[in-house]
């Protein structure tokens, strides 16, 4: 299998990262040194403000690359709680060094290691399936025989996979009291199949760096080349394959267990959109927080990986003081959804995530619009981990000239002008009825912020693809665009534009397909544009 450019820039930024990582971290920390002594001794395990680097045993008879930092005081005698970090997608065990050393330092034995079948780790990469699952607890094992750790005060957390791991983990090890969960998935599949659409770039980008980084097992390959392939004979194949890795599966083990769980995401998460974390949360019953603020994928936790203050992480180690060693540091009286909107200010906070959303207006889609597909529009949702990097940190989205937007390849409904500004929070649907000529097809959806000057800025977007559809029948289609947090001045209005044809996404259009959108009588189609007073 071929693999784009992106990933192979993507890979050699992260090595650049992984050295950075390690000299900020070792940099920072006076007198800190490599231990010296046995791999895997308890000797190695404890020296003072240092890092051991050691070899952890995995499941299976495979080894971890790992390392852990003890806090300077520890004794024979004393017990710390401990913290487990698995490792992100193609990231080494140098990848929590910094933040590894803040928690020893505040009282934590904090054990890192190389995910399974990633650089000198043995194995090969399971996409958290049960090997991985079976190497968390193993790793707990190792920390509770090697090093003074409280087998009653067990965390874990992790960015993206090390995420996904984590939350995985809560549902088979007992022992496990608290989870943070920083960019990851509850829902592999809503995550890169949403409504039956591929996404393209998410998973050709963790294609490409599983290549370059590790040894990706038979069924991940297999997985991958009918996915990219579209090979929908084996989607149920696939779809099965995806539900095993879903926290999401053990829902009930996960609330059985009663670990304190915390979410964190951002709002343009190009891997992982919010949504799936989002309704995850709801249906969570232990201590729990969800924390949604502007960026792409673990940009929101990145500065914290080389130390600097970071919001993630500095209530990532408030949840764990709280849950792990009793602190009264009020994160428990805070209201546990926080929310920092793309478009500036500081956090809201919620009950909940239905109070995110509660308040609806609704806007009509009237008259019939045809498009002809397989073309793109000029409309789309930008580039992987970079467009919604270039908003969090510039306020740039993706943008496009709705004036100018070719109505034959893009279907455009606007509003008037609003009179203030509206808060957009949570979730915006779109219902509509959809006749094809074709049996099988893919639409995007996209919700524009539009200036007076006709200029769109991107507020959401999701695809939609059908198949198996009778041609010339019209059905109706229910869309939850991706969630958001976005502000739009008074003065401008919002474009719903549906084309079909985006580089984020694999379309299922056949040659010289006719999409239509109308708004019959008796099922009207509309927008439900959920906003903040």
């Amino acid at each position: 299998m071929r693999h784009p450019r992106k990933p192979l820039r993507a890979a050699a930024i992260g090595a650049a990262s992984t050295a950075l990582l390690v000299s900020t971290a070792l940099g920072a920390a006076p007198g800190a040194q490599a231990a010296p002594g046995a791999p895997g001794s308890a000797a190695a395990a404890r020296q003072a403000a240092g890092v051991a680097f050691t070899d952890i045993p995995g499941s299976g008879g495979i080894t971890l690359k790992g390392n852990v930092f003890t806090p300077r005081d520890a004794g024979p005698s004393r017990r710390y709680p401990v913290i487990v970090l698995p490792t992100s997608w193609a990231m080494p065990q140098f990848e929590y060094i910094a933040q590894a050393k803040k928690l020893a330092d505040s009282g934590y034995v904090v054990v890192s290691y190389t995910s399974r079948g990633f650089w000198l780790s043995g194995g090969k990469i399971e996409t958290a399936g049960p090997p991985d699952i079976a190497d968390a607890s193993k790793v707990i094992d190792w920390a509770l025989a090697h090093t003074p750790a409280d087998p009653e005060r067990v965390g874990m957390a992790g960015v993206s996979y090390g995420a996904g791991i984590s939350l995985m983990s809560s549902a088979f090890d007992k022992r496990i009291k608290a989870v943070v969960a920083m960019s990851g998935w509850a829902d592999l599949i809503e995550s890169i199949y949403s409504r039956q659409t591929q996404h393209r770039q998410a998973a050709g980008v963790l294609s490409g760096l599983g290549s370059l980084t590790g040894r990706p097992g038979d069924e991940l390959q297999a997985v991958l080349k009918d996915f990219l392939g579209s090979n929908l004979a084996k989607e149920k194949d696939m779809l099965a394959w995806g539900a095993k890795r879903s926290p999401a599966t053990y829902l009930d083990e996960i609330n059985a267990g009663g670990a304190a769980i915390m979410l964190g995401n951002a709002w343009g998460d190009s891997i992982f959109p919010p949504d799936q974390y989002a309704k995850f949360y709801e249906r969570l019953t232990g201590p729990k927080r969800l924390e949604l603020r502007p960026g792409d994928h673990a940009t929101a936790e990145g500065t914290g990986l080389f130390g600097l203050p970071n919001d993630v992480w500095g209530n990532a180690h408030r949840w764990f003081d709280h849950h792990l060693k009793g602190a009264a540091n009020g994160i428990d009286r805070e209201q546990p959804v926080q929310l920092k909107a793309r478009t500036g200010g500081g956090y809201e906070s919620y009950p909940d995530w239905a109070a995110v959303q509660r308040t609806r207006h609704t806007v009509p889609l009237e008259g019939t619009r045809t498009v002809r597909a397989g073309v793109d529009s000029g409309a789309n949702g930008g580039t992987a981990l970079l467009s919604n990097t270039l908003d969090q940190f510039l306020k740039l989205p993706p943008m496009v000239s709705v004036p100018l937007l070719p109505r034959s390849y893009a279907a455009v409904w606007q509003t008037g002008p609003y009179g203030s500004a509206q808060r957009v929070r949570g979730s915006v649907k779109l219902h509509t009825t959809l006749t094809s000529d074709k049996e099988s097809g893919t639409a995007v959806a996209y919700l524009y912020d539009v200036g007076p000057l006709g200029v769109g800025k991107l507020v959401s977007q999701a695809p939609y693809t059908f198949h198996g559809r009778e041609p010339g029948r019209a059905f109706g289609v229910d869309l939850n665009l991706f969630a958001t947090s976005y502000d739009v001045p008074a003065g401008h209005r919002l474009a719903l534009v549906v084309d079909t044809v985006d580089p984020l996404y694999i379309a299922h259009n056949p040659a010289g397909a006719r999409l239509t959108f109308s708004s019959p009588a008796g099922d009207p189609s509309s927008l439900s544009v959920p906003v903040r007073g």
